[in-house]
């Protein structure tokens, strides 16, 4: 698919927008000032696929500690400030790779002036992030309630304060827990200004309905060639968020994630335990990094040509099943022996990509 052309800026070592790879961000949920929990959080995070990790940063004693895990972490870090310019000064001083900041929010000219000087100095960008739980009274005063028309104005104030000291290492955010709104939102944005912009729903709940709120207005919007860096705002832990996303962007293959297991719905051929089987083979797949094309299917007459671009899979029969490989079949196998000779494929497969 044709994406948006932005201009590209880097959060440490991450390039984003002007045509570089999405990258996908999350967030940490522990105490900033608490280096051990922290840094063990966003260890896990950059293990899950993670490319960029924002931290909140509430008071001095959270940004004078910032150094302390960046020094012991390698993925890119963002700040994220509200109010108060010197914890931003501070934050870059300690080393931040990206500050997350309206500038509006912060006090007079003076202080925008002494955040984008510094900022411009070390190189980091600044991403203006406009929420509709938060939006601004005039605009609520103005629109009556969140409107796409007034995220886009109230992004764009920011905007032209960071462009009238001559800052262009800009990221846009417009989130709102509405898919609708959030859709209207980005697109519109889209259309007025070419700085790369980051998706997300924010808000968007538990796991089990925030996924697909977030695969729906993110999904939707990539779809469209919209976006150039993602964060799937879940309420829990944040390594879902990056599973989530990963898969978000593999679906629309613009990311290669792990395996990928593709398995029928069941209907009344199904003669084996279809969803028990699937379960156990997803899980047992939870552990490989490689990309993989995994088939579990319910019946033996469909199967191997329905999963014929697989790289390797199943077929179920009564009491019995066939392994296939890149819809060829090996051989048949009694039902209790299927995941262990989908593995045995699976396994010789993975070796095989090592040794290349």
């Amino acid at each position: 698919m044709e994406r948006r052309k932005t201009r590209q800026i880097h959060i440490g070592g991450v390039p984003i927008g002007g045509g570089a790879p999405l990258s996908v961000q999350s967030m940490t949920n522990t105490r900033t000032t608490d280096t051990v929990a922290t840094v063990a959080q966003i260890r896990a995070l950059s293990e899950a696929g993670c490319d960029i990790v924002r931290l909140a940063v509430p008071d001095m004693a959270a940004a004078e500690n910032l150094g302390t895990i960046l020094r012991a972490v390698e993925v890119p870090l963002v700040a994220d400030i509200h109010f108060d310019y010197r914890l931003a000064l501070t934050a870059i001083e300690q080393g931040i790779a990206g500050l997350r900041l309206n500038p509006g929010n912060i006090g007079g000219a003076d202080r925008v002036r002494a955040v984008t000087a510094a900022a411009k100095a070390a190189h980091i960008p600044i991403r203006i992030g406009v929420n509709a739980g938060s939006l601004d009274k005039r605009r609520l005063e103005k629109y009556g309630h969140p409107t796409a028309e007034a995220l886009v104005e109230s992004a764009m104030e920011h905007v032209r304060l960071l462009e009238a000291e001559d800052f262009h290492d800009i990221k846009i955010s417009l989130k709102a827990h509405d898919v609708p709104l959030t859709l209207a939102a980005y697109r519109l944005m889209s259309e007025r200004v070419d700085y790369p912009l980051h998706l997300g729903i924010t808000e968007a709940g538990t796991p089990q309905s925030g996924m697909i709120k977030s695969a729906v207005g993110i999904g939707a919007l990539l779809a469209e060639g919209i976006g150039d860096t993602i964060r799937v705002s879940l309420t829990g832990d944040p390594v879902v968020e990056v599973k989530v996303a990963n898969e978000i962007l593999k679906a629309l293959g613009l990311r290669e994630y792990g395996p990928t297991l593709i398995a029928c719905p069941t209907c009344g051929r199904t003669a084996i335990d279809l969803a028990k089987i699937a379960a156990e083979v997803e899980a047992r797949l939870a552990g490989v990094k490689r990309p993989l094309r995994v088939a579990v299917m319910g019946c033996i007459v469909n199967g191997p040509g329905e999963a014929r671009e697989a790289d390797v899979g199943i077929a179920g029969g009564r009491g019995e099943g066939l392994v296939f490989k890149k819809g060829v079949v090996l051989r048949k196998v009694p039902e209790d022996r299927l995941v262990a000779e989908l593995f045995q494929e699976i396994d010789a497969i993975l070796a095989e990509k090592e040794n290349l």
